[in-house]
């Protein structure tokens, strides 16, 4: 009894710790005062505000399309390295590139981004929108390919040899049994690595370049002058949206589960 007390006490500060803070910050947005520590009454003025920064809604396309191309290619790579380490047990490298996919995973972000930014310096190549995506695709992928892993660990590959036994194409198998099977993991790769795109500031901050000015850079560069209620807004929104992600991904993920597993039951009752 005194155990579950103990752990209930800690995970509770722990959540406060975690959580108190970004309450603060969404009531803040909502503050009619410009004073961020000084509250002047509900009001939503920073919001419309907000939308007529140029800065900042320059700064969030940006940061929105560098997030969907970078998490897709990435989800795209990660898939493909996730398939070569779990269907391919032994060739020749195997280990060199297995601890190149994990390297971003342990790796500090800044040395990351500085060797991405030496590689563009020594190809000769202007930093700007392309060169955030090639970033954050090369960090992304490998958070794909750990998740991606997992759920190919636990595949059923009898799917894949009934089908290619009645003479289905491997590359077909593949979009028809596999990808289907493998979906939900696959999108929430993608999310994670939108997720971590939308988010980061370092490897952005080494590999940018003129009108390549991530939403975060932008947060970062307001913020050292002084937090602002529009700061409070975007940053609401950003919570509000990745939340409604994360929720949405759970729910599909579950569903598809729960048909899975309706499946699956459907077959065995015509089998009996």
């Amino acid at each position: 009894m005194k155990s579950s007390r103990f752990d209930a006490t800690v995970l509770t500060l722990c959540f406060a710790f975690l959580y108190i803070p970004i309450i603060i910050l969404i009531v803040y947005s909502f503050n009619a005062s410009k004073l961020v520590t000084v509250w002047g009454g509900f009001s939503l003025q920073w919001y419309r505000t907000m939308w007529s920064n140029e800065g900042l809604m320059d700064a969030a396309w940006v940061t929105a399309r560098v997030g969907v191309l970078s998490a897709t290619l990435g989800t795209a790579l990660g898939t493909l390295a996730a398939l070569s380490l779990v269907r391919f047990q032994k060739f020749p490298g195997r280990m060199l590139f297995s601890g190149m996919i994990y390297a971003p995973l342990v790796m500090p972000e800044v040395i990351t981004g500085l060797s991405m930014l030496l590689l563009f310096v020594a190809l000769n190549i202007d930093r700007g929108f392309w060169t955030v995506i090639i970033a954050h695709t090369t960090f992304t992928m490998c958070y794909v390919a750990i998740v991606v892993q997992s759920r190919l660990m636990t595949f059923d590959r009898s799917l894949e040899e009934a089908a290619l036994d009645l003479g289905c194409p491997p590359v077909k198998t593949f979009f028809k049994i596999t990808l289907p099977l493998i979906l939900p993991a696959v999108i929430a790769g993608w999310m994670l690595a939108f997720t971590l795109s939308l988010d980061d500031l370092v490897i952005a901050s080494f590999n940018t370049g003129p009108g390549a000015t991530t939403l975060p850079i932008k947060i970062y560069s307001q913020v050292r002058l002084g937090v602002t209620p529009e700061i409070n807004a975007i940053c609401t929104i950003l919570i509000g949206f990745v939340t409604i992600g994360v929720i949405a991904t759970s729910i599909g993920t579950k569903r598809a589960e729960l048909n899975r597993i309706r499946d699956e039951h459907v077959a065995l009752r015509g089998t009996t």
